[in-house]
Formats: structure tokens, C-alpha cells, sequence
């Protein structure tokens, strides 16, 4: 990597080398991790809002994605005033997940519970209670982690999936971090790349009537499947729908969001499976009707939707020899 410590130019690197800027980053989160929690809630919530605020105020590439992703929710322009402000509460709710990250441990089971205000909880509950696993499809909005808790203090330890990071030990950081939440965690993909046979695992939980909550309205992968999201085509996430095609457990829509010190939730109801149609095609109906749930929660609490990722196929970066 050009401009890091390492072998001399010219030189490859050792195999297994982690690059610098990697190695900064996880000791970033590290610090994080160690020291955030031991700081007056006030004074973290400060901290980062100014981080965030300065962000903000640098508009880099993070930034001006996130209003190009706001703009078409709301139906602007990125350059938009409103816009500008929306994306600057959107960082603020951004680093927000972050502080509280850093500082789960000085959140008690009691300040979890007490202040999770959710909306259709009988829909999970009322499935588990009789046997029938759930698929909680989830944006990338609010707190996860501490809905996750929530879930798990209620008495429902649940199985997810992580994207594997660079380097191994920030993911595996992530993972021993969210497993101390009660979750059971799989790796997305293998050390070296291959399939981690995640899809079977989260079957067999499903069918032993155990939740499983997963990430769903990015996956630009050729598996995505394509949908119309807030009026273009993008592609989410197939294994939600097909995990309830095929175990025939609930596949329930839920988003996230925060309200004031605590947290929002709402569960929406079961979509169903098709009567008719092939396996791919009933999951391509209900994986859109995951979308139109998850235009109608990102609409009501747009601030707290952290996507800083292009998200929508007519934003990628044309392929390398693509046709013009």
C-alpha cells in the first residue's frame, strides 16, 4: 500500500502482512472499546456529536453519499439545504451508534429494557411461543446492537451474520463484541474468501424455532435481488425470504430508530409466502415487500437511516470495459 510503513517500494509485502492504515484502524476501535466506556455518558455524547459535527462540516465522501442517499428518500436535491441539515443529524445519529457501541458495558439490563419503546413484539413472541422460527429483516438504522440486547434480555438469544473485515482481528473484535450480547454470530464468508455455509446454520436455527435477525436492504452481489427502492432499482438482500421459503419460518420487517435517550422499534407484520410461483420468484415478491416496509420506516426517520454506501445500481461506478 503506497504511502504506509512497510518493504521497501518494490518489494511485496510479507504474506499475512496486515497494512498499516488497517492496523490503525483496528487500534482505533480498540482505544474505543477500552476507553469510551469509562466516560460520563454526557461528556461521550458531546465527544462524539462534535466528531460528527466536523464530519459533517469536511462534506468528504461519506457525507456527500449520505445526501445523495437522503435526497432520494426525500425527494430533493443533495445540495438542498433541508438535505444538508438531515445529513448532518444523520451523522450525529451515526456516531451516536458508535458512542453507545463503546460504551455497552455501562448499559444495564434495566436501562436497556426500560428505555426500548417497541411496536409489534407480539409478532416475535407469538411465533416463538408456538415453535415456528422468525427472520427479523432489519435496514441499517438506529442501534442494532442494543435491539439485539433487548431481544436478548427478553429471553431470546438469536443468530446473525457478520461481514468479515479487514483486518481479522477488528472482525473478530466485532464478533467476540457482539457475542457478549447474547448473539450468536456467523461469519458472512470464509478467512480465504469461500463460502462460510452460513445459510445452513441459520436454516437449522430457524427450524429449531430460534430467531434470526439479519441485515437486508444492501447487497449488490449478483445473489442481491433487485427491487424498486424509493423509485430505482437497487438490490437487496435474497436470504431473508429464502430462509422463509425454505424452513417456513416468519419473515418479519422490523426497523430502528432513536427517541430521545432510548430507542424505537417496530416489528410490521408477516409477509407471506406466494401461493404460486418458483422458489426464485416467491423470493423476489417478498424480498420487494421487505422494500416497500423498509421505504415506509426510513420515510418516518430518515436522520437515523446510516447508509453512507452507494446503495442504488444507477450510483455504482461503471464496470472496467463495460459497454458506454
Amino acid at each position: 500500500m503506497k504511502g504506509t510503513a512497510g518493504p521497501p517500494p518494490g518489494r511485496p509485502a510479507p504474506s499475512g502482512a496486515v497494512p498499516l492504515a488497517d492496523r490503525l484502524i483496528a487500534a482505533a476501535y480498540t482505544v474505543g472499546w477500552a476507553v469510551v466506556r469509562y466516560v460520563p455518558e454526557r461528556l461521550a455524547a458531546w465527544f462524539f456529536r462534535a466528531l460528527a459535527d466536523w464530519l459533517w462540516r469536511r462534506r468528504g465522501t461519506s457525507v456527500r453519499r449520505l445526501e445523495a442517499n437522503l435526497a432520494r428518500v426525500v425527494g430533493g436535491d443533495p445540495g438542498d439545504p433541508a438535505v444538508r441539515a438531515l445529513s448532518r443529524a444523520g451523522m450525529r445519529s451515526y456516531f451516536r451508534y458508535w458512542m453507545e457501541s463503546f460504551r455497552f458495558t455501562a448499559y444495564t439490563r434495566e436501562r436497556i429494557l426500560d428505555g426500548t419503546r417497541i411496536t409489534g413484539a407480539e409478532f416475535i413472541f407469538g411465533n416463538l411461543a408456538r415453535g415456528r422460527g422468525v427472520v427479523v429483516a432489519l435496514p441499517h438504522m438506529g442501534n442494532y446492537d442494543l435491539a439485539g440486547a433487548w431481544l436478548v434480555h427478553m429471553g431470546h438469544r438469536f443468530t446473525t451474520v457478520a461481514e468479515r473485515l479487514k483486518p481479522e482481528s477488528l472482525f473478530e473484535r466485532f464478533v467476540a463484541y457482539r457475542e457478549r450480547l447474547g448473539m450468536e454470530v456467523l461469519p458472512l464468508t470464509a478467512r480465504d474468501g469461500g463460502s462460510a455455509m452460513a445459510f445452513g446454520t441459520l436454516a437449522q436455527r430457524l427450524r429449531e424455532g430460534r430467531p434470526v435477525c439479519l441485515p437486508a436492504e444492501r447487497d449488490l452481489t449478483a445473489s442481491g435481488v433487485e427491487v424498486e427502492f424509493f423509485g430505482a432499482r437497487t438490490r437487496m438482500a435474497a436470504g431473508p425470504a429464502a430462509l422463509a421459503v425454505q424452513t417456513g419460518a416468519a419473515l418479519l420487517p422490523a426497523v430502528l430508530w432513536f427517541e430521545g435517550d432510548g430507542w424505537g422499534i417496530r416489528v410490521y407484520e408477516e409477509i407471506p409466502v406466494p401461493a404460486e410461483g418458483t422458489r426464485e420468484e416467491k423470493v423476489g415478491v417478498m424480498t420487494q415487500a421487505v422494500a416497500a416496509v423498509f421505504e415506509k420506516g426510513i420515510a418516518e426517520h430518515p436522520e437515523d437511516w446510516h447508509m453512507l454506501q452507494r446503495l442504488w445500481l444507477d450510483d455504482l461506478e461503471p464496470r472496467a470495459g463495460a459497454a458506454s
